[in-house]
């Protein structure tokens, strides 16, 4: 007995310990929420007056929420220190509450916070910005005659298609430097007459254009280097080219080898004479398409000389067997319905199946087809055996049903009816006689067609 009070001692002396420990992590959290939503206050009045009432509008609806649900939070924590006693549950309670509500509260001014803090830098830094984009500008300027001098030298060696996704690059580079010019002194003016949000847009649009201005003359000088290395690229693939037009004579001469041979032969008559303003980039897409469907060509044309066509004969013999075989599992289940079970019928349908799937995969009915491609001739085959093989099960399920159908008691037809056990085994094996002579009177005229 002394045990048990023992313990249950150590274990309120152990829930008293974690509710003190709550008690003063629900002080802690109060103290740094409260603190948290005062410093968030004054960046709110930073970021209102730098960035304007709309960028800050969420930011100013978390904050009221925010002060709403600490206010609970104070509620609670004067109620565990008012005169009224209070049990150690509720107080457990309330101090967990408090924690969930300074928690929350702190996740929410982070997030918010965090949207705004590259803004409200940027707001900050807003002079030292303004001077940089000037200076980028300026710095932007003296590279735009060079690459006018550097597209004129392209326009000597390249075809105007080449050029024409650089050609007007230094003009829009030097339109664009001028507007982010305009801009840095509109954003410069209105931060003076205190509209702030009209300052920042400006100096974002002053930011993004020396942006773009510099991208578009970064743009000419790589596509010289990118122009020449085309050039260098192309030179080896006119000369693999070649030698792969002389590997495909040796291949099998199907019809998509030979076309393929012919489009990439054309597309190397294509290329212009030497001392020609050339496009080495269209020309360089040319060549590998071409000489990727030619790889294509050979490689389909080598499987399938690794693998004999069926001729067209024995298509055909598999195709009127398929036909016989399903008439006759057909005839016979439709005969014997009342007897005829699930798996049965799930073959014949299966195997019905098939059939309307090998019409659709030759695009007419089998039966009179006349032509069939080479390479549909193989699974045009797979698909006729597969009818007849599901069709001759369906067969044999069909006289499983019918043999396990008939009565079994000789005596169930009136007396010997059947004229005693043996006459009755004697009809089962002459309904299996008529089953097997359908079958096989199929294949033989298949065989002798």
């Amino acid at each position: 007995m002394a045990g048990f009070w023992g313990k249950r001692k150590r274990e309120e002396q152990e829930l008293s310990a974690q509710d003190a420990v709550l008690a003063q992590r629900a002080g802690t959290a109060l103290v740094a929420a409260d603190e948290r939503v005062r410093v968030t206050a004054d960046e709110l009045a930073f970021a209102d007056a730098e960035l304007g009432h709309e960028a800050t509008a969420e930011l100013s609806t978390a904050l009221a929420a925010v002060k709403e649900h600490l206010g609970e939070a104070f509620r609670l924590n004067q109620l565990n220190h008012d005169e009224i006693p209070d049990t150690a549950e509720e107080l457990r309670q309330r101090n967990a509450r408090i924690v969930q509500l300074c928690d929350w509260a702190e996740d929410v001014l982070d997030e918010h916070m965090s949207t705004l803090a590259d803004k409200i830098a940027r707001a900050r830094r807003a002079p030292e910005i303004i001077a940089g984009v000037r200076a980028d500008a300026a710095r932007l300027r003296t590279r735009i005659p060079h690459a006018r001098e550097t597209i004129d030298r392209l326009a000597a060696r390249y075809a105007p298609e080449a050029l024409a996704q650089v050609e007007a690059n230094p003009a829009q580079a030097e339109q664009l430097l001028g507007f982010a010019e305009h801009s840095a002194g509109v954003a410069e003016r209105r931060r003076e007459a205190g509209q702030r949000e009209q300052a920042n847009l400006a100096l974002e649009a002053s930011t993004e254009s020396v942006r773009r201005a510099a991208t578009l003359l970064d743009a000419v000088e790589t596509f010289e280097v990118e122009a020449l290395r085309a050039e260098s690229t192309l030179s080896a693939i006119i000369e693999d080219s070649r030698g792969d037009l002389a590997v495909a004579q040796k291949e099998p001469q199907t019809p998509a080898v030979t076309a393929a041979i012919n489009t990439l032969q054309g597309a190397l008559a294509a290329l212009p004479a030497a001392g020609v303003n050339t496009d080495p980039f269209a020309q360089l897409s040319s060549l590998r398409d071409a000489n990727s469907a030619l790889d294509a060509a050979i490689a389909a044309a080598r499987e399938r000389a690794a693998r004999p066509i069926p001729p067209l004969e024995h298509v055909h013999h598999a195709i009127d067997d398929a036909d016989r075989q399903l008439a006759v599992a057909r005839d016979v289940i439709a005969g014997h319905r009342g007897w005829i079970g699930a798996d049965a019928r799930t073959r014949l349908a299966e195997s019905e199946r098939v059939r309307v799937d090998l019409d659709r995969f030759l695009g007419t009915p089998a039966a009179t087809v006349s032509v069939i491609g080479e390479d549909h001739r193989e699974q045009a085959m797979l698909m006729a055996r597969r009818v007849a093989h599901l069709a001759a099960e369906a067969l044999q399920l069909a006289q499983r049903d019918i043999d396990s159908s008939r009565p079994q008691d000789p005596g169930q037809w009136g007396g010997d009816g059947w004229g005693g056990g043996g006459r009755r085994s004697g009809g089962g094996d002459m309904m299996g006689g008529i089953l097997g002579g359908l079958v096989i009177g199929s294949i033989l005229d298949g065989i002798f067609d």
